[in-house]
């Protein structure tokens, strides 16, 4: 069912899915890819795990998709977080949620956001990151030194009066936020086509990619459970990202890979959503 929530005076849309039969259940929230929108691959996630018995609360962050908030299609980490809090709040107060069993998955971009979040949310009692972006400024460092200036620029002309500045979001020739064939395969075919989907990030948005840490939730995250599952190969969130992550969590913990071979086939193609989701379901059922 189609759900509204507020948060720091905006309102949020998200598709809530109640499984059959007597409740409370388990409830579990989603985050996910850079531009992403609910129907897209937390959707999906959020549907096949429902119908392993849990409630899930896909829903578009601020700016994107049917959410509030402008400037449209910005990468607000900050405004991610608050958007996860208020989530959890709006699933702790349905009837069909055990309030005290929550979880927060993660895909993609969306997999550093629910770790941070999780570490520092005690509601939170598991964590789940699937093919997960586990961001660290120190990986980020060269990236910095070259594009900070222009992106200061950028946001330097804005904060005069400028008109919000946009790139592609994907494009298979030219600049693009996520150049390349396997993006725009996704993003710009039928596979990932959704009406409020839109092929562009504000540039600004850009600079909040680079300078973000969610790998920190990683020191911080324990005692709550956490699983990584990762693609053993992905050219988009490398494994590197994935193994560190999981050196820096305590107990208790499980990585498990995948038998991959990119990066977007754990976005919606088989037989890898499918080990990804028993081995989801697995570990939250056992840790909520």
């Amino acid at each position: 069912m189609r759900v509204e929530f507020a948060v720091d005076g905006l309102t949020l849309v998200g598709e809530l899915r109640v499984p059959e039969g007597a409740g409370p259940r388990p409830g579990l929230v989603f985050t996910g890819p850079f531009t992403g929108v609910r129907d897209q691959v937390t959707g999906r996630y959020a549907e096949r795990l429902a119908a392993e018995g849990f409630v899930t609360l896909a829903f578009d962050h601020r700016n994107w998709g049917e959410s509030g908030g402008e400037p449209r299609q910005h990468e607000d980490p900050q405004g991610k977080l608050h958007d996860l809090r208020a989530a959890v709040s709006f699933l702790r107060a349905r009837p069909e949620v055990d309030r005290d069993r929550i979880g927060a998955v993660g895909i993609c971009l969306g997999g550093g956001y629910a770790m941070k979040f999780a570490a520092f949310d005690p509601r939170v009692r598991a964590f789940a990151g699937i093919a997960g972006a586990y961001n660290n400024t120190y990986a980020m460092r060269a990236t910095m030194d070259s594009t900070l200036g222009s992106l200061t620029e950028t946001l330097e002309r804005e904060d005069l009066g400028g008109p919000v500045e946009y790139l592609p979001a994907v494009a298979t020739e030219g600049e693009a936020a996520m150049p390349g064939d396997e993006p725009h395969a996704y993003y710009g075919t039928e596979r990932g086509a959704s009406p409020s989907w839109v092929n562009r990030v504000t540039r600004a948005g850009m600079r909040e990619l680079i300078t973000v840490d969610n790998m920190m939730g990683a020191d911080f995250l324990s005692p709550t459970p956490a699983l990584i599952v990762h693609g053993l190969i992905d050219r988009v969130c490398r494994p590197e990202g994935a193994e560190e992550a999981f050196k820096r969590l305590d107990e208790p913990k499980q990585l498990i890979w995948v038998d991959a071979k990119q990066h977007t086939d754990l976005y919606d193609r088989e037989p890898y959503v499918t080990q990804a989701v028993e081995a989801t379901a697995a570990f939250l059922r056992e840790h909520l």
